[in-house]
């Protein structure tokens, strides 16, 4: 197999062979036919997230076909397209799992992060962690889906189901929520860099009933806002913009500082949220709904070793959507 190795915290990825890896009990080998390319990939390249595993494989929207299944799996069949999301293990024992809040797990693995992940020709995954895709649509446009959309998925049921819905950083998660908003019938305000008309038009295009800078007021009270991007200084904006009641969902894995704020910004019960990876209800419920929904993601295929160029696009935030890389 070959892959795209971190062999250091701030280093470029390394064209990189290996030898195959065979799964394990309760595991699958996934032939990777396409992986997403994650902001959270920068975190881990840059070292923005603590204690990453070295060397490691990035990648965490990862979509494949189960090439071989290791003992004690049931479910999954050789030759399925299956994905394999961020939230890559759990302990199962923890009172988190036992409470189906996994999610929270005291001693979980992330893909690409902590093992392993999917900038690469091959994926060993925990089984539970493994999602069927079946097969309706491209393996490019289903990879966004495994995290922009999942964490976007998480990040909008925990906001309520509020009519006006602010969406600040309109990158891969927000152009796929903004989908599933629309279709749920809310009214989406997308909220981008300052004087980024491109953007802007990019999520008029997807139904957004304004889009403009996020250091411009929203024209209307918001019933809820959901920050994608890592900016804290966005969370007392965000705040000042929700009407009494209303919340701010913070849905990225990392965030600047955030400025001190004064307290009448909260008041009026309005709440501020967190969203820490995902359950696999999450990625059932998502899944399940996304192709009735006829979420269409926008994507910039890159081969997998031009994942270095992929990153930099990112990081210089030069395409809308979302960049995948394909083996």
């Amino acid at each position: 197999m070959h892959a795209m190795v971190l062999n250091a915290v701030g280093s470029p990825l390394a064209w990189t062979e290996l030898p195959d890896r065979q799964p394990g009990a309760g595991e699958v080998r996934v032939r990777v036919t396409a992986c997403g390319v994650c902001r959270t990939d920068l975190h881990v390249v840059d070292g923005e997230l603590p204690d990453p595993r070295v060397p490691i494989i990035p990648g965490h929207e990862i979509v494949g076909r189960i090439d071989a299944i290791g003992p004690d799996v049931d479910g999954l069949a050789l030759g399925e397209r299956v994905g394999i999301p961020w939230l890559g293990h759990t302990c199962g024992v923890c009172p988190y799992c036992i409470e189906h809040r996994e999610n929270l797990c005291d001693s979980p693995l992330f893909t690409g992060y902590t093992r392993d992940g999917g900038f690469a020709t091959a994926a060993i995954a925990d089984a539970r962690y493994v999602f069927p895709l079946g097969e309706t649509g491209s393996d490019e446009s289903l990879a966004p889906l495994l995290c922009a959309g999942l964490i976007g998925w998480r990040a909008l049921v925990m906001g309520g189901e509020g009519k006006k819905l602010g969406l600040y950083g309109f990158g891969a998660a927000a152009h796929i929520v903004a989908q599933v908003a629309r279709w749920q019938g809310r009214s989406v305000f997308a909220f981008t860099r300052a004087g980024d008309s491109g953007t802007q038009a990019f999520a008029r295009q997807l139904g957004a009933v304004w889009a403009g800078g996020s250091d411009e007021p929203s024209p209307e009270p918001l019933d809820v806002a959901i920050i994608f991007a890592t900016a804290g200084d966005l969370i007392p904006t965000a705040l000042k913009a929700v009407r009494k009641g209303g919340r701010v969902v913070c849905a990225g894995i990392h965030m600047s500082d955030i400025p001190s704020f004064p307290y009448e910004l909260l008041w009026e019960e309005r709440e501020l949220l967190s969203v820490a990876n995902l359950t696999r209800q999450d990625g059932i419920d998502f899944l399940r709904l996304a192709p009735g929904i006829g979420v269409v993601t926008r994507t910039t295929p890159y081969p997998l070793e031009q994942a270095n160029q992929a990153l930099a696009d990112l990081r210089a935030g030069r395409f809308d959507g979302a960049a995948v890389l394909i083996p």
